[in-house]
């Protein structure tokens, strides 16, 4: 166990060493931020000593070195624009990110197991078959085209929902959340929704796809044979052993979504890492693009890895090696 362990966090350290050698490279080839710093009257002289103080008169490896450096101590150098430390200004986005997706999972497991658990026991019925024509349609929307009807509708036509902003937050532990008071939990409605359709019809498909093969199996009938119900057998035997490839998807589908929620955070308001960071790249603020970057990989990897761990607590057989 320990062992293994070492190995994986020695494989995470190498990722993440790949990605900022990776990112780097990219940032570099992306303009000089030093006009960013100086006047639009500056000489040649100021921006001379611009450059010198961003380190850029250096050679590559050399501005490497100093980058890994000062990554490895949290230092990522100061936004451009909003002149604050950029890990700050993604550490302040992020609970208004992770919220939203939690929401957005938690909605997404809610209606997709027992949905999948149905629509496999029962794959012959009109009511499974709809709920798979429904899946297929949530695959198909796009995220952004979705979003805007639900705007349009909903906060438009009847007026029911708000149509941007996170709304009130309260502090807890010292993170700022909305989805616990009343306004919040109005203004995360539709973003969640809005996020967790894809994800629900990705999950709902693999849980159906899983009970089916599950319930063809020899032990499935062993237990009916012994009495067990079909309502126990369906959720204490099946769906156990159906669980694999959902944790899977599950975790790939969390990071992505804490990654990749720019465009629902863009036409929501949202004030969370994904706006950000489309900002940052309208205004080039290369400092804040790298953070999300490295923020981006250091979460795939620790999801994958529990994920690996979580395995062997769904499935015995499985065990760490």
């Amino acid at each position: 166990m320990i062992s293994y362990f070492i190995k994986r966090i020695f494989q995470m350290v190498v990722v993440l060493w790949v990605v900022s050698i990776i990112v780097f490279t990219m940032m570099s080839f992306t303009g000089d931020p030093t006009y960013m710093m100086v006047p639009l009257d500056a000489t040649e002289d100021e921006i001379a000593n611009a450059r010198m103080l961003l380190g850029l008169d250096k050679p590559y490896i050399v501005q490497y070195g100093i980058f890994l450096k000062n990554m490895l101590h949290g230092d990522f150098g100061r936004s451009f624009v909003f002149r604050q430390p950029a890990l700050g200004l993604i550490l302040e986005r992020m609970p208004a990110t992770v919220e939203m997706v939690l929401a957005a999972m938690a909605l997404s497991l809610l209606l997709a197991i027992p949905l999948g658990v149905f629509a496999g026991a029962y794959p012959q019925k009109k009511a499974s078959r709809g709920i798979m024509a429904g899946s297929l349609l949530g695959i198909s929307l796009p995220n952004f085209w979705l979003g805007m009807m639900l705007i349009f509708i909903l906060a438009v036509q009847f007026n029911v929902l708000p149509s941007s902003g996170r709304g009130t937050s309260v502090p807890v532990m010292g993170i700022n959340l909305s989805i616990i008071t009343m306004d919040g939990f109005l203004h995360i409605i539709m973003p969640a929704v809005t996020l967790c359709s894809s994800t629900l019809a990705i999950l709902l498909r693999i849980t159906r796809a899983g009970m089916m093969e599950v319930m063809k199996q020899d032990f499935i009938k062993f237990a009916r044979a012994k009495g067990a119900t079909f309502q126990n057998v369906l959720f204490k035997h099946a769906l156990k052993n159906a669980l694999i490839p959902v944790v899977t998807i599950f975790g790939l589908q969390l990071g992505d979504l804490i990654a990749f929620a720019t465009i629902t955070e863009y036409i929501f308001a949202w004030p969370g890492m994904g706006k950000l960071l489309i900002d940052s790249i309208y205004m080039g603020d290369r400092p804040v693009i790298v953070v999300y970057l490295m923020f981006v990989a250091f979460l795939f990897v620790i999801i994958n890895f529990v994920v690996d761990v979580i395995y062997t607590l769904i499935d015995p057989r499985i065990r760490l090696r």
